[in-house]
């Protein structure tokens, strides 16, 4: 009989004190009998530490003293579970609800498959519980990344497990042994394309990854008509880079990135109805900038 891998839940909170509670419940609901659960507190100042202390004393907490993003904060539950000798770690958004049989379900697949290193769930709009919002996540062959799945009702076509080029990081499985030879997050990203990074790092040690359908999860962060703030241009717009500077793809592909980057630019700046805009525009200038200047963490703050 094997023996039931031991897994290792990572959430980061940063005042989202119900939302955190909500997430532990539902992993205290899970039909699975070795989990070790790890919460990152970011400085919360909504009594986030103190419920979850009192609900679930059982939880490992760990006040965090400097935000490095999800990146470096997650990385800090992730050294964690890796001294803990966890066999599998996941970094799990708090604002996510698990199936009851979720970790058993991706359990149950990996098991035989000795050279996955990444396992994801079907990841379910919350206020939309039958509509997909990632079904694993896809590189095109011009480096645009997206999610497979996004804004699709579920009538079974994503039903078998599917390897995929990476998975979201609202809800991410990585094996311990990939970790030890791929490493951690690059804390360089901060935010945002650090989750598709670390996923091709590990693929190109010859692990892959899956997303796992029979394993659920309902995401409360990202509705259907989400409109990123200017936050996410800038960390979009250079961390893009930073994984090109990472993992070289082709000149075709830097040009064209580019010639898209200028042509949006140039949209935001001319064009009047792009006027409401104008922050973004700011903020893509601004990430280009940083990347050349090898600025990276968080997002400065612009003076004046």
């Amino acid at each position: 009989m094997k023996s039931v891998p031991k897994i290792c839940a990572v959430i980061l909170n940063t005042n989202r004190r119900e939302d955190t509670l909500a997430c532990l419940q539902s992993l205290k609901n899970n039909q699975y009998p070795n989990l070790h659960i790890i919460v990152l507190d970011n400085a919360s100042t909504d009594g986030s530490y103190e419920a979850i202390q009192t609900a679930y004393p059982q939880v490992q907490q760990v006040s965090l003293t400097e935000n490095k993003g999800y990146a470096g904060n997650n990385n800090v539950g992730i050294a964690l579970a890796m001294e803990a000798q966890a066999d599998w770690i996941f970094v799990l958004n708090e604002d996510i609800i698990l199936a009851p049989d979720a970790f058993s379900q991706l359990m149950a697949v990996v098991q035989d498959l000795p050279q996955v290193g990444i396992i994801g769930p079907l990841v379910y709009h919350y206020d939309e519980p039958t509509i997909i919002q990632s079904a694993g996540g896809i590189l095109s062959e011009r480096w645009d990344s997206s999610h497979r799945g996004l804004n699709e009702s579920d009538h079974g076509q994503y039903n078998q497990p599917q390897e995929v080029q990476w998975i979201s990081g609202c809800a991410i499985g990585v094996r311990r042994s990939a970790v030890e030879q791929a490493g951690m997050i690059d804390e360089r990203f901060f935010y945002y394309w650090e989750e598709t990074e670390w996923c091709l790092r590990i693929r190109s040690f010859g692990w892959q990854a899956f997303v796992i359908p029979q394993a659920k999860i309902w995401h409360k962060g990202v509705q259907r008509d989400y409109q990123p703030n200017p936050n996410v241009t800038y960390y979009s717009t250079r961390n893009r880079l930073l994984l090109y500077s990472k993992h070289h793809p082709s000149l075709r592909i830097w040009l064209s990135t580019g010639l898209f980057f200028l042509r949006t630019l140039l949209s935001w700046s001319l064009k009047p109805r792009w006027q409401n805009k104008r922050q973004h525009r700011d903020a893509l200038w601004q990430g280009l900038t940083d990347f050349l200047k090898k600025r990276w963490g968080i997002r400065p703050v612009k003076q004046g």
